[in-house]
């Protein structure tokens, strides 16, 4: 696994140690929302957390730090490519639908 970045990320997004914090209360079997009010986040925000990054090996959900950085740094690599320009189907729908063409049922 390539090392991990511990770069402060701007406001809005989760820093590892919030991702630390994350995994200690977890590990406290600590709802989603007591998680939330300890880190001053909205619950939308650790629950989309625990679910995004948590690491599956072994068949189970088990939210650990590093894995949930790594995870995260992965989803956020740019650039990008466009979904419309890997989906054939999904870019014509959109085309059909911008110019006013109806699509058969």
């Amino acid at each position: 696994m390539p090392p991990i970045s511990l770069a402060e990320p701007s406001g809005r997004y989760l820093t590892f140690e919030g991702r630390e914090e994350i995994a200690i209360l977890r590990a406290m079997s600590k709802g989603v929302r007591e998680i939330a009010r300890a880190l001053g986040r909205d619950p939308g925000t650790i629950s989309r957390e625990l679910r995004r990054n948590a690491a599956t090996r072994g068949g189970k959900q088990e939210y650990r730090a590093t894995v949930a950085q790594w995870k995260a740094q992965q989803a956020a690599k740019r650039p990008k490519s466009a979904k419309l320009r890997g989906n054939d189907r999904l870019r014509e729908y959109v085309q059909d639908k911008a110019f006013g063409e109806r699509s058969p049922a």
